[in-house]
């Protein structure tokens, strides 16, 4: 890239800066204009490489490169950009932790919203396979797998061998895929029946302070438990606790897809039901990573002139960024009466980036004879890529170094913020069901609840 700016050479020293996301102008949709702005992002990636280990996209754009017989971007076909795409899961860690050419600077590289523009419009010439689609309808398959006795039937074929190549041939999922149970005691049917604590109840002295609990469906189908304990965790501490009652997902799988119309509709049926509690002074709680960041960066770069969205936005937190701000006050209860040893905690990528710091390691450590070790790498899993029988093998190698970097020392406990992240890492680890847990209930054995 002869004739370059100095100032651009330089890089930039200000904070990264996100701009809007104009998928409503026509451009966008410009298969000319996308395939020029490819290039270009392309040939300023290419130069760098700075981000060659982060995942399969950044190698798989190299290779076309370095095979072509111009040795430059020039020299790859137009038609296998889309071979750099389908490796793309929209982590965000290229552009929050690697990129040095992000806005501000004058480059203006902003590589995973490059590759959501190019989902997006691969997704409205030619929609992915339906049985892709149907794994990225998790309000839809969990309503039917958490029915009584059709949960056991489907956690039983995800057990069995032999119809795993079956779920291959009609659902194209790995055979060797982690797969989630499904709980016909949905968290929904539990916070109808639970029993309200005891306002006697010894607990640190009460702050009014009130959260709507945003379930998510893989905590209300899936991983029950963990929405169960953090209730349990809230209401221990004095924090009145109710439930969004009409969410649906928040579409983070289909905006894998590049399904934006599916984001927007499940944006105008889930932010009204945010911003009833917020307007009442609730903060909303969400127990999933991904769903956290949906609400918190990517609707509002989405729809960034909808107020409700950027109220929403501003009122949506991570637990364990809501309780160290608990903390904060004095009001958190630190009476913990069990200690937690060695912890091994994977940080998701979903929470990575949402620059909130450390929070759950600060609130694990305050249980007495504890220490958390962060593994800050990618799990691999990424939403469906680490279950679809094309990318699975892919996964598993992404997943290797984190692996290694967990076995570096020994743990009592292995943690992630994102269970399925923790599913898929503790297959590659050899570890039975019940030697991974969630940090949320590892604080509430902490607290002897």
């Amino acid at each position: 890239m002869s004739g370059t700016p100095e100032s651009a050479r330089e890089g930039s020293l200000d904070a990264p800066t996100r701009h809007p996301l104009n998928w409503r102008d026509e451009d966008f949709w410009s298969e000319a204009s996308l395939n020029r702005e490819l290039e270009r992002v392309f040939d300023i990636c290419h130069g760098c490489r700075r981000c060659h280990s982060l995942c399969q996209a950044f190698p798989t754009l190299f290779d076309l490169i370095d095979q072509s017989t111009t040795l430059e971007v020039d020299g790859v076909d137009h038609n296998d950009f889309h071979k750099v795409v389908e490796q793309c899961y929209l982590c965000d860690m290229c552009f929050q932790a690697k990129c040095p050419y992000v806005p501000p600077h004058e480059w203006n590289v902003d590589f995973p919203h490059l590759m959501l523009r190019a989902k997006a419009n691969a997704f409205r010439h030619s929609k992915p396979p339906l049985k892709h689609r149907v794994l990225a309808s998790t309000t839809a398959v969990g309503k039917l797998a958490s029915i009584p006795v059709v949960a056991e039937v489907v956690n039983a074929a995800n057990r069995s061998p032999t119809l795993r190549k079956g779920l291959e041939k009609v659902l194209g999922i790995h055979p060797d895929a982690q797969l989630p149970e499904y709980h016909s005691d949905t968290f929904r049917r539990r916070m109808k029946t639970r029993t309200r604590p005891n306002p006697e109840e010894d607990v640190s002295e009460s702050s009014h302070a009130k959260v709507a609990l945003f379930a998510t469906c893989y905590c209300n189908v899936n991983a029950p438990d963990i929405a169960s304990d953090l209730v349990k965790v809230l209401e221990h501490n004095g924090i009145s606790v109710s439930l969004v009652e009409r969410e649906t997902c928040c579409a983070m799988p289909r905006y894998e897809h590049g399904n934006l119309d599916a984001v927007e509709k499940a944006m105008r049926h889930n932010i009204p039901q945010l911003r009833h509690w917020i307007d009442q002074g609730f903060d909303v709680l969400t127990p999933i990573p991904s769903c956290t960041l949906m609400f918190k960066q990517v609707l509002p770069a989405l729809f960034g002139d909808d107020e409700s969205v950027q109220q929403a936005s501003a009122h949506v937190h991570d637990p364990f960024e809501y309780l160290v701000a608990h903390h904060a006050q004095g009001l958190l209860d630190t009476r913990f009466r069990h200690s937690l040893g060695r912890i091994a905690w994977h940080v998701p990528c979903h929470q990575r980036v949402q620059n909130i710091g450390a929070k759950t390691r600060e609130i694990l450590e305050l249980a007495p004879d504890t220490t958390v070790t962060p593994i800050e790498r990618c799990s691999g899993h990424n939403g469906t890529y680490g279950v679809r029988t094309e990318t699975y093998p892919e996964s598993i190698r992404i997943a290797r170094g984190t692996v290694r970097r967990i076995q570096r020392e020994p743990f009592d406990h292995f943690v992630s913020d994102c269970p399925m992240a923790a599913s898929h890492l503790a297959g590659q680890l050899g570890l039975e069901p019940g030697q991974t847990t969630s940090p949320i209930s590892l604080l509430r054995y902490a607290y002897g609840l």
